[in-house]
């Protein structure tokens, strides 16, 4: 009995209909988006200051009642907004920033999606005044979930545009409950402005509580940026401050401008502030980065609390080269504030370095470090200088190592998004490579130091105190195997400029493998072969140009490869298609061979590699050359100048590349797997304990 019942449960729950999808009501839609858009309180302010910016004011004014959960008033002198225009404002996606998609390509303004104020209205109660250049008077209307709630009402205005936002969150009660602490909402929006105010040091900003007479922001336009930083964080900062600017115009590294101010080592704070815009002790840090449009992705948090930069690890190493310079330098005219003392002490009292080298007896020495143990390069000093017998790091310094590593982990989490992996073959892969890291070598390959190129294959790396040749050829074929993996559908793309046909590539590689004369193959059968090849690939081509960016045209010719390392092009297999794992891990195999830096084609033109660009031819001496046997005829050796050139360039150009391109690579990126360490990819060559242990014998 109890078998039957248990049959018929089975097959009730076996053809129980399914549930219906609907189409959800455009109200909640609306609601549900303006949730990610409007977090809080401070995402408004956030929004509507921004709009105020891009009005070309010059004096932004903000008031808030209870945390910004009561009002939220912004008021700013910009060029207002057009009568014609206000039954549209708060509708969603409608802006006057953009027209096109392209046009993010060249966006310059602070906003652009035309969501901000349509979301404010699902979730509060938006009135809007504003009067435009020579009109005699203003506009006033309200706004309820994207639409105006009645015509707009003249009335008297002064000019540009203000802005109330009431009751926010009345119709989520959850977010509301969870926003209770108006004090620490109220500070994040005192913070915000403080932000802005020593960024946009043209325009005036005030913030203050509803009904309170004294703002807690309060800056007047200025020219200097020092000046609006004492008028907004005090006097203290204001004058410990360092300026610091670097940038950068080669177009095939990176294009950036930064100027910006940190606190110098007399400046002690209880907390870090940065102060950060893109186009836009602990330390005090403001930085301006000024990029071309064309080189920031906008378009990728919905409230721009993040955007995308081309060649960021560059102007990351550079930047903070220049601040680590700045920080060293500025410490030897560190001052210090005096104390007057009674006599009696002042045999207490000593310089630093006195207190190093003569130590009270009470004290104890530092440990010392064994000769045989000493570094003598620093792995994160990236112009790899000597740092003899240094035996201490300050605190500081390592804070800043600390700190530049937290902010590398986040730029490889946006480069290398664990979202991209939303296959499971592909996260198996990817899962497949962190579960056979070797952690001795991965410890290598991030705390190295390049020494130079010792052979054609191999590189000399320094770590702790033993030196490693590097099969640089294997290290990037696995790199690249590993970034086509991690890139998974989010390739940017090289253009070919002469596509390439898929059947010509394919009887060159069907050549290449039969070399041996002796191996007569039949070129219809070759023929034959390269056509399946192309046929199979046009067939696979929507594949592989969505989840790879390998575009093949209809006429089956190659015209676009990925690019699987930034600021690197290589030099201009069989698949399983059926199994998904093995196909995508065969091609990224694939892909890692082909972007592998090989070397060259051409003979490295050192040593007896020269020999390849001589070319023999007889001498003018017309005697020898009549000679008829040709036995007595002179030969002079000449060099071919020109291909020289081109192997010499081709050479320096992979040596060059493999120092500043592949290596810094690998110590972000790449995870060796266990073969490594017997496979001759990495040979420990020499250990600075044994060379010591060789030179007491001696």
């Amino acid at each position: 009995m109890a078998d039957a019942m248990e049959v018929d449960l089975q097959e009730e729950r076996v053809f129980k209909d399914p549930p219906n999808i609907r189409r959800l009501d455009e109200t909640v839609v609306n609601r549900i988006a303006a949730g990610e858009v409007i977090q809080r309180p401070v995402s408004a302010v956030k929004e509507l200051v921004e709009n105020s910016l891009d009005a070309h004011s010059s004096s932004v004014n903000v008031v808030v009642k209870d945390g910004g959960l009561k009002l939220i008033q912004v008021t700013d002198d910009g060029h207002g907004i057009r009568y014609e225009d206000l039954p549209i404002l708060c509708e969603r996606h409608t802006t006057s920033k953009l027209s096109t998609f392209e046009d993010l390509q060249s966006i310059k303004s602070m906003g652009f999606r035309g969501e901000a104020l349509a979301s404010m209205t699902y979730v509060g109660h938006v009135t809007v005044t504003t009067i435009t250049k020579g009109q005699l008077h203003g506009y006033r209307v309200s706004y309820k979930d994207g639409v105006m709630e009645h015509e707009p009402k003249a009335c008297a205005a002064v000019k540009g545009t203000q802005i109330m936002v009431e009751n926010l969150f009345y119709n989520m009660s959850a977010r509301r409950k969870t926003l209770q602490n108006s004090a620490d909402d109220y500070s994040k929006i005192v913070d915000l402005l403080s932000r802005f105010a020593i960024h946009h040091t043209s325009v005036s900003f005030s913030c203050r509580k509803h009904g309170a007479a004294r703002a807690d922001v309060h800056s007047v336009g200025t020219r200097s940026r020092v000046d609006a930083i004492r008028s907004v964080y005090g006097v203290s900062i204001a004058q410990n401050l360092m300026k610091i600017e670097a940038s950068d115009n080669d177009l095939s590294s990176s294009v950036f401008k930064m100027d910006g101010l940190i606190s110098n080592f007399n400046f002690v704070a209880k907390k870090i502030t940065m102060v950060l815009f893109i186009n836009a002790s602990k330390p005090f840090i403001y930085m301006s980065i000024v990029l071309p449009p064309e080189h920031v992705d906008v378009n990728v948090h919905p409230t721009k609390r993040e955007v995308s930069l081309l060649n960021q690890e560059v102007i990351i190493e550079k930047i903070q080269s220049l601040v680590e310079s700045k920080l060293r330098n500025s410490n030897d005219t560190r001052t210090f504030q005096e104390q007057t003392i009674e006599p009696s002490s002042s045999g207490q009292v000593c310089s630093l370095k006195d207190s190093d080298i003569n130590p009270s007896p009470s004290g104890s020495k530092p440990p010392k470090v064994p000769v045989h143990k000493m570094v003598r390069t620093d792995s994160s000093d990236p112009a790899g200088r000597l740092h003899a017998y240094m035996q201490t790091k300050s605190h500081s310094h390592l804070d800043g190592i600390s700190s530049l590593t937290s902010v590398r982990s986040s730029i490889r989490q946006r480069r290398n998004p664990k979202e991209t992996a939303d296959l499971t073959s592909i996260q198996e892969l990817i899962d497949d490579i962190d579960g056979n890291s070797h952690s001795s070598l991965l410890d290598i390959v991030r705390y190295c130091t390049y020494v130079g190129m010792a052979d054609d294959v191999f590189a000399l790396l320094q770590h702790d105190t033993h030196l490693y040749l590097a099969n640089v050829v294997n290290l990037s074929k696995e790199l690249m195997y590993q970034q086509v993996l991690r890139r998974f559908a989010h390739f940017n793309a090289i253009e070919l400029s002469n596509p390439a046909s898929l059947k010509e590539l394919s009887m060159l590689a069907l050549k290449e493998e039969n070399l041996n004369p002796e191996c007569a193959v039949n070129d219809d059968l070759n023929e034959k072969i390269a056509e399946m090849s192309a046929a199979l690939l046009k067939q696979k081509r929507e594949m592989l140009e969505e989840y790879f960016c390998i575009h093949i045209d209809i006429d089956g010719n190659l015209t676009r490869l990925p690019v699987v390392l930034d600021q690197y092009t290589p030099d201009m297999d069989r698949v399983d298609w059926e199994n998904e794992k093995t196909c995508f891990q065969a091609i990224a195999a694939a892909l890692g061979n082909f972007y592998a830096m090989h070397p060259p084609m051409l003979p490295n033109p050192t040593g007896d590699g020269l020999k390849f660009y001589e070319k023999k031819r007889p001498s003018q001496n017309t005697e020898d050359i009549e000679t008829p046997s040709g036995d007595n005829a002179i030969m002079t050796t000449e060099i071919d100048n020109e291909l020289l050139s081109e192997a010499e360039t081709a050479w320096a150009q992979r040596e060059w590349s493999i120092q500043h391109i592949l290596f810094p690579a690998i110590k972000l990126f790449l995870k060796p797997p266990a073969s490594m360490a017997n496979n001759g990819t990495f040979v420990r060559v020499a250990s600075l304990e044994k060379l010591y242990k060789i030179f007491e014998r001696c």
